[in-house]
């Protein structure tokens, strides 16, 4: 059976099947051409699946985010496909499942190359999302620092002292700065490649939600995340359908005139390390 006959449809490439970023194409991604990218052959068929059962138009590519290469033939198949008016990157990993090395070269150059990436392949008027994590505001970086962090192609970041010598440290660090960088790659994109298509990109930092891939972080630090939650305003965790209703907004034409920002969803955990109501332990 022939669902829809429609042959001119947007497309829609999330890279990271896992759930937050399912979740924001489920929100957005009806009557549109979707593109899924993950490494993992078996997520992206379970989800695959999931989403042609639900009435979506759904195509799959394995992606290896921490090659160049790889997330450059994913964008080019998501524009072989039709217009690409959203790209979603949610691939990452938490400082629990992976060493400093790994999350720098994944959630920080990985991310990088999926923004240089999709900013030659964006049609006009289409708009990105990446999710980065309140962890970014945890961190403070120097202003001339984050000059030459913005200002650093994607190829040579790794290399830059303050990535060796800081992040490198440990893979909380790691984290917290890859996530900071996501914020200035955004805003670089935003001023230059993505500028010039006339294409708009954001960022948003969530906090705790859970996911489960969340629960690797909750396994191992429980009663800290327990303290960061009994301290916040909102007294609880977050749901990736909360952060799908902001990534809906940030990607849509009601945004058209936000670009190169980060939205903070923490239920207050970011405000209340900042006037003293809780400290990182």
């Amino acid at each position: 059976m022939i669902f829809d006959r429609n042959s001119e449809k947007k497309v829609v490439a999330l890279l990271g099947a896992g759930s937050m970023g399912t979740a924001i194409v489920r929100r957005i991604g009806a009557g549109k051409r979707i593109l899924l990218g993950d490494i993992s052959e078996k997520a992206l068929g379970r989800v695959g699946d999931d989403f042609r059962r639900s009435g979506y138009d759904v195509e799959t590519m394995i992606v290896n985010a921490l090659e160049k290469e790889s997330v450059r033939a994913f964008a080019q198949k998501a524009a072989a496909l039709g217009p690409v008016m959203y790209f979603i990157d949610t691939a990452g990993a938490s400082p629990n499942q992976a060493n400093p090395e790994h999350i720098v070269d994944l959630d920080m150059v990985g991310t990088g190359y999926a923004v240089d990436a999709f900013g030659e392949v964006m049609a006009e008027g289409g708009a990105g999302l990446i999710i980065s994590s309140q962890a970014a505001y945890m961190y403070p970086i120097h202003n001339d620092v984050e000059v030459q962090l913005v200002r650093t192609p994607t190829e040579e970041l790794k290399q830059l002292p303050f990535i060796q010598e800081v992040a490198m440290q440990n893979s909380g660090l790691a984290y917290m700065i890859a996530k900071r960088l996501n914020h200035l790659q955004a805003q670089r994109a935003a001023a230059t490649t993505w500028c010039q298509r006339r294409a708009r990109i954001n960022t948003i930092s969530p906090g705790i939600i859970v996911t489960p891939l969340a629960y690797d972080e909750f396994n191992a630090n429980g009663e800290g995340y327990q303290r960061m939650i009994d301290a916040s305003a909102a007294r609880s965790v977050g749901t990736s359908d909360e952060i799908a209703e902001a990534a809906a907004f940030l990607l849509g034409e009601h945004a058209r005139f936000i670009t190169g920002t980060d939205l903070l969803i923490d239920g207050g955990v970011i405000a209340a390390i900042r006037t003293g109501a809780y400290q990182l332990g």
